[in-house]
Formats: C-alpha cells, sequence, structure tokens
C-alpha cells in the first residue's frame, strides 16, 4: 500500500535510507548525512513523499517535488528508494505509476530524472519501459563506490 510518510515512517525507513547512500551506487547524496539532513531532503524539500508498506514494514519511499522554478514548474522530479529485501518485486515499478498519477494530479506535464547513474542498469531498464527517454548523457558524472567514474543520464517523460 502507498501513502504519504509520516516523520515517524522515515525513522523507520532511515536504516534503508542511510545504506543507499552509504553505498555511493546511486544517489548523489552525501554518504554521511545525518538522520535530520537525510528527513529535510527527503521529506521536507519535496512537495510529497511516500512510503510503501505490507504488513507494517516500509519497503520502498519516494518523493515528488518541481524539477526546477518559475517557467519550468511544470516539470516534476521524483527519487525513488526500495529496501534491499525487496528489491525485485515490483515496487520501484508501482511507485513510479504512482508518482506519475500524482504529477498529474499536481499539475506537471512531466518528468525528469536529473542523474541516473549508467551502472544502475535495473533502474534505466525500468524507466524505458516506463516510458522514459535518455535525453541526455553527463559523462563520468558519478563517482561510484565500486566502480569509480560512471556517466549519468537525463531521464525525461511528459505526462500530458
Amino acid at each position: 500500500m502507498l501513502r504519504e510518510m509520516t516523520k515517524e515512517d522515515f525513522d523507520a525507513f532511515w536504516p534503508t535510507f542511510s545504506q543507499i547512500i552509504a553505498a555511493q551506487e546511486t544517489y548523489a547524496f552525501e554518504p554521511h548525512m545525518t538522520l535530520e539532513q537525510s528527513r529535510e531532503i527527503w521529506c521536507e524539500v519535496p512537495l510529497k513523499t511516500f512510503v510503501y508498506v505490507v504488513e507494517g514494514e516500509i519497503l520502498g519511499s519516494y518523493y515528488i517535488k518541481p524539477n526546477a522554478a518559475g517557467p519550468s514548474r511544470h516539470i516534476c522530479n521524483c527519487g525513488y528508494m526500495v529496501s534491499e529485501n525487496a528489491r525485485g518485486k515490483g515496487i520501484a515499478r508501482q511507485m513510479c505509476e504512482h508518482s506519475q498519477q500524482v504529477a498529474i494530479e499536481l499539475g506537471f506535464e512531466a518528468m525528469q530524472f536529473n542523474s541516473v547513474v549508467s551502472s544502475n542498469k535495473i533502474a534505466v531498464e525500468l524507466w524505458k519501459r516506463l516510458g522514459f527517454e535518455i535525453i541526455g548523457t553527463i559523462p563520468r558524472a558519478y563517482n561510484h563506490g565500486r566502480l569509480g567514474y560512471v556517466d549519468s543520464y537525463v531521464m525525461y517523460k511528459r505526462l500530458s
């Protein structure tokens, strides 16, 4: 079930969040952010943040926010995280589909992912299957925790 995230939800999700950013494989977040810094970037800056909950366990989360301001505020940006034990079960797909519906309800016309790490092949292929296109490649944009510098993609989908 997807629902809006509470402060208590983020506290429960913190182990997954901190593990993902510490690995430095998918997110361009400081790997040693505190709980408070992480809550701000994931829950307070975005317009909305959701959790994917099954039997009381938080298996994933995503946020939605404008990608830019002013004349570009009609394009949104989202970020998705899935707990390690829940990967490969379609949760990211469900969250992305849900986020597109929420985006339309909020008046966004398109969705843009600013930095999809090229080595994250599972996510790249999922986003493509969901209609996103790679509209740009940023060479050596991400210093991967295991692979060193890899490219990042800018991916985009028109919603309306």
